[in-house]
């Protein structure tokens, strides 16, 4: 009796959820009815002009004693952009007021230039105090020469590497410029490799370090000339790790052999120089005089004065100052 229940029940059931599963259809074919035309979803058209990009992080190129320690490790960040054929290299080098070399600086910049074509290896280098010129030179020239003797890994083309950097990095970036073509400052791995570079852009970097403060009021170039400038630390070291102490000129031979202008010759590498009319950390007049000795040297050059611009900031992450970088190696790397 209680089966048979069950099985009525079971059944109205069935009969319940049929009647419910008939009304639902009866109600959304009455609604489809009174729906209006269908709507359609565009069809967006793409065109493909940049390529894929990965980012190959914390790539060790060297390791360099550093405060004691023998084998401290040098890295760069790499962003590999995907291609059948190998690519151009550019190094970037980043700015820090000779005291810090972030790597994860100049992304805006770093993608554009990767976006453009071009693998794009971003390093950290050693810094004062606790090492002096030209060390942190070396660490330049030696990620440049792992780059090409890694030139099949990254998909590099090792006959077209350029440099760029800011600020200290600029500095740098002159200095392995105007050094190029020669095995000045080459120290450590991979010495079957050339550092030299087919092309340097420096933005708002150091010419002569004896004369930042150019441009500025008296009492700018008076501490300028104090023993806790960063450029007398780079220059001279701090006493505590075996340097010497005074301000930049303390040592008028260290700082003239410490500055890009005193390296230039027939090898050195085409420049792009470029400086903000609104900086007042460095002088605008520094990327001048270099630029004005590479044009005596007839080194093939141009400068341009970024109207508005500060020591970086947001001017320099433009597309019309992008562009022109990009231009720029474009000319003489592609």
């Amino acid at each position: 009796m209680k089966k048979a229940k069950l099985t009525a029940f079971a059944a109205a059931g069935c009969l319940l959820m049929a009647g419910s599963a008939l009304a639902m259809e009866v109600n959304v074919d009455s609604a489809t009815k009174n729906m209006p035309g269908k709507v359609e979803s565009p069809e967006l058209s793409v065109a493909v002009k940049t390529p894929l990009i990965n980012q190959i992080s914390n790539v060790v190129y060297e390791q360099v004693p550093m405060r004691g320690y023998p084998n401290v490790a040098m890295k760069m960040d790499i962003l590999q952009p995907k291609s059948e054929k190998k690519l151009p290299a550019i190094v970037y080098v980043t700015g820090g007021g000779f005291i810090n070399a972030n790597k994860d600086n100049g992304i805006q910049l770093r993608m554009h230039l990767a976006e453009a074509g071009y693998v794009v290896a971003s390093i950290q280098y050693r810094v004062a105090p606790t090492v002096r010129f030209p060390q942190p030179l070396e660490d330049v020239k030696a990620s440049i020469r792992f780059l090409k003797a890694h030139a099949d890994q990254f998909g590099i083309d090792p006959e077209r590497v350029g440099i760029v950097g800011g600020s200290a990095g600029g500095y740098l970036t002159a200095m392995a410029g105007t050094t190029s073509g020669t095995t000045a400052f080459d120290k450590g791995d991979n010495l079957n490799f050339s550092s030299s570079v087919k092309a340097a852009v420096d933005l708002y970097g150091l010419s002569d370090l004896t004369r930042i403060g150019d441009d500025y009021s008296g009492a700018v170039k008076k501490t300028h000339q104090s023993a806790g400038a960063t450029e007398a630390l780079w220059v001279n070291g701090s006493p505590v790790f075996g340097g010497k102490d005074g301000g930049i000129l303390a040592d008028k031979e260290a700082a003239e052999k410490a500055n890009p202008i005193s390296y230039i010759s027939k090898t050195s590498a085409p420049m792009l120089l470029m400086h903000g009319t609104k900086d007042t950390v460095v002088s605008p007049s520094q990327t001048d005089l270099l630029f004005q000795a590479l044009q005596k040297n007839r080194i093939p050059s141009k400068r341009y004065l970024v109207e508005g611009a500060a020591h970086g900031g947001i001017y320099w992450n433009q597309k019309e100052v992008l562009d022109i970088i990009t231009r720029f190696f474009d000319s003489y790397l592609k």
